[in-house]
């Protein structure tokens, strides 16, 4: 049986591992129906790479600021109103905000961005747009979970962990960002559990110490290898994957 096109949405899309994702989704997750590209400033100087990727009109680039949540409900609607009768298969909550701040230096003001955008945002993404994958989950023929049916995959990162904390902190200081995505990771199990029963796949990936404007020049590895590396988890994710976290090799990571 021939695959149906999907329709996919990225947050963060207009740099980094979001860009990467959506040229590397644009020739890999063939067929696609459209794929929505997600940022805050579509007419930005900071846009003009994911701009020049649009003129492939699959696609559509959506303006959202993932702490915004008003920004976030019309972002839904305008997807809404483009994908008319059809469902929204594939989400990817890419969007983030890393603030280097050690325990003493923290303040109120940075854990506060941290949390709205990797945390409050993503929470908000999903309830916001989860009328679309239950449609695309009901319209598969598809049997249990997989990207191609419905899912929302989650980047998170090695340091959420609170196992590995101890061994990661004196390199990687950045609390605002470790307690955020923490968060993020009790909130996308807590949300897989609800969406158990609408076989909505919801996970979470790290993407590897990435060379990117957030990872920094000193990162293990280039955003090509790492979207390339995660676009193959993603591609063999099932129903046994669904409340986890990998790491872009596919390996489960301690919480």
């Amino acid at each position: 049986m021939a695959c149906k096109p999907i329709n996919v949405l990225i947050t963060g899309a207009n740099r980094g591992l979001g860009l990467e994702m959506v040229k590397q989704i644009m020739k890999t997750q063939r067929p696609l129906s459209m794929v929505f590209a997600c940022c805050r400033d579509p007419d930005g100087e900071k846009a003009q790479g994911l701009r020049e990727l649009a003129v492939d009109n699959i696609i559509k680039i959506i303006r959202m600021d993932v702490a915004d949540p008003k920004s976030i409900k019309e972002a839904a609607s305008q997807v809404g109103s483009l994908l008319g009768q059809s469902g929204l298969n594939l989400i990817i909550n890419n969007a983030a905000v890393a603030l280097p701040s050690t325990f003493s230096a923290t303040t109120p003001e940075q854990m506060h961005d941290c949390y709205r955008t990797n945390a409050v945002g993503p929470t908000c993404i999903i309830q916001e747009f989860l009328p679309y994958l239950r449609t695309a989950a009901k319209d598969s023929e598809m049997p249990g979970m997989s990207i191609r049916k419905a899912a929302v995959v989650n980047i998170s990162t090695f340091v959420s962990s609170i196992g590995l904390a101890k061994d990661t902190y004196k390199k990687f200081p950045c609390l605002p960002y470790r307690a955020s995505k923490a968060a993020l990771n009790m909130m996308v199990v807590c949300a897989s559990v609800d969406l158990q029963q609408d076989e909505i796949l919801c996970m979470l990936l790290h993407p590897g110490w990435v060379r990117t404007d957030m990872g920094g020049p000193n990162g293990e590895i280039d955003p090509q290898e790492s979207v390339q590396s995660m676009l193959e988890v993603m591609s063999s994710m099932t129903e046994k994957h669904h409340g986890k976290l990998l790491d872009y090799k596919g390996k489960s990571m301690p919480w």
